[in-house]
């Protein structure tokens, strides 16, 4: 249905006035009726009341902060902006309820939680910032590339949804009445969310992480990081779907895009679990050093890495599951989606700021692939590529990959990957690939001295731990996403591993919500 009196929101003889980091941002909000209502202002009781648009006050479910509301307009909460922007950042509590008949909280530009500051200018973080609540079964949607949902260091997210009721950030376009242009719902139609924390990354030095002054930027839009708590807490963010995210490049060029999640150290008391993200334009999640561990994951159809680890990160991760697959334009063309099922890179700083002390571990994986290459940047779908130094411990992964026809495989390893490949390491896992490693067979001069020349496939083989089948086999269940455990070709399992069965989903567990979650989000990807 179309949209109808709309009050924007307006305060009359009144002044916001925000103090940021860097300067003053004054805003003057005004009145602003685009109302096609018919009611008659000349009697009493029917005059509208400009809180936001609601009719009366009481009745306004949408959000709030200070004197400011969204507008409600018998369905939906509108927030233009006034309420919220890339030029406003929220210091207050605020929490979006879920709304009655499917009522969505649309917002026309950026949603920032708490103040940016960048340490070294004269501000102070607020370490007990501004809490952003998001109440089961709601659905937040934006309308721009440029509207991201940032939290800043010291605010916090609590996004909490249940199995039945989870909650959703998406495009505005999922929803008819919404989309003006008339287009179907696509990659990079909002900006994705960003969280920052005050964990630990290898793009400060050791004094600045212990002084206060560590400001590392983050890419897209720029907001500031780091600290030295890898134990900090940024909320959780539990039983949600984040739809057609991402953006990029920026004004940095390649490499400087906008993810669906963006984890800017984030500590590990903060809570990332039963996740889907599908349809993002650059990576699904992306880690920036801190230790925010992952549960229950699932990435669908992203343009470029669904995993991508970096800076330091020393979180660990269990129960991921990654499919690659294609999207129908609005032309009726389809495009495939998917680079790598894992970018891992363990460094971004210089070396001599690594603060890694432990290795990461990410147990009970799967990673199913194509044969063709993303229409991001043409690059091929492959399960893992290693990069920078990375160190990981791998237990009981999957990887799957059916055709080879147009050249593409699973694993690769770039020359800064291999500079510490002994400490890469898998353990009960199987590699049903039908092309197994691209580029050389074997470790080069960069490798350590104990790998170099060694064919990557007895690295991966393990002393046999890990089992490489040279096709698909009949690891996938019937359902094609879970794993047939009654396959005699699946590797044994790994000791060390969260759950005992191979892959991120068992065949044998199909009342468990894990099982559930997986199976509604790969049926939503494959009717995209």
């Amino acid at each position: 249905m179309e949209l109808k009196n709309i009050f924007r929101v307006s305060l009359v003889a009144a002044a916001v006035s925000l103090t940021a980091c860097g300067g003053d941002i004054n805003i003057t909000p005004t009145v602003n009726d685009n109302s096609t209502s018919t009611v008659d202002n000349s009697v009493g009781d029917n005059s509208p009341t400009y809180n936001g648009g609601a009719n009366p006050a009481d009745n306004n479910p949408c959000a709030s902060y200070g004197e400011l509301q969204g507008t409600f307009d018998g369905t939906d909460c509108m927030y233009d902006t006034v309420f919220a922007s890339k030029n406003i950042e929220i210091t207050e509590n605020v929490t979006f309820a879920k709304l009655e008949n499917d009522g969505v909280h649309v917002f026309d530009g950026a949603l920032q939680i708490g103040q940016d500051c960048k340490t070294t200018t004269g501000c102070t973080v607020d370490s007990n910032g501004p809490v952003m609540t998001v109440q089961a079964g709601a659905t937040l949607a934006f309308k721009s590339g440029e509207a991201i949902l940032r939290i800043a260091r010291g605010a916090k997210i609590n996004a909490i949804g249940t199995f039945d009721d989870p909650i959703t950030f998406t495009s505005a376009k999922a929803f008819d009445r919404l989309n003006v242009e008339g287009t179907l719902p696509l990659y990079a139609d909002w900006g994705g969310i960003i969280i920052n924390g005050f964990g630990v990354t290898d793009q400060c030095t050791p004094t600045e992480r212990t002084d206060g002054t560590c400001n590392a930027e983050s890419e897209g839009i720029l907001s500031h990081f780091g600290g030295d708590n890898n134990a900090d807490s940024s909320g959780t963010l539990r039983y949600a779907k984040i739809y057609y995210a991402g953006s990029g490049p920026r004004v940095g060029g390649e490499g400087d895009d906008l993810n669906s999640l963006t984890l800017n150290a984030v500590g590990s008391n903060s809570e990332f679990s039963f996740i889907h993200i599908h349809q993002g334009f650059d990576d699904g999640v992306e880690i920036f050093g801190g230790a925010a561990d992952l549960y229950n994951i699932v990435v669908t159809d992203t343009q470029d890495d669904s995993f991508d680890l970096d800076a330091g990160w020393q979180g660990n991760a269990s129960h991921l599951f990654v499919m690659h697959g294609s999207v129908t334009l609005d032309d009726g063309s389809v495009v495939y989606m998917g680079n790598n099922g894992f970018e891992t890179d363990g460094l971004k700083g210089d070396a001599a700021d690594d603060p890694r002390s432990d290795v990461p571990k990410i147990s009970n994986v799967t990673v199913i692939t194509h044969d063709q290459n993303s229409v991001r940047d043409e690059d091929p779908s492959q399960a893992f590529k290693f990069d920078d130094r990375i160190n990981t411990a791998y237990h009981n992964v999957l990887m799957v990959k059916e055709q080879t026809a147009n050249g593409t495989e699973c694993i690769e390893f770039k020359t800064d990957g291999e500079k510490e490949a002994d400490k890469i390491s898998f353990a009960g896992s199987t590699m049903a690939c039908i092309a197994e490693f691209k580029g050389d067979a074997t470790f080069s001069a960069d490798a350590p001295a104990a790998l170099v020349a060694t064919a990557k496939t007895d690295w991966f083989d393990n002393g046999g731990l890990n089992v490489r089948l040279g096709t698909a086999s009949d690891v996938l269940a019937a359902d094609g996403f879970s794993t047939n455990t009654a396959s005699t070709n699946l590797a044994a399992s790994s000791a060390d591993a969260d759950a005992s069965y191979i892959g991120a989903v068992s065949d044998q567990d199909t009342d468990s919500n894990w099982y559930k979650w997986v199976q509604m989000a790969v049926t939503a990807a494959k009717a995209d």
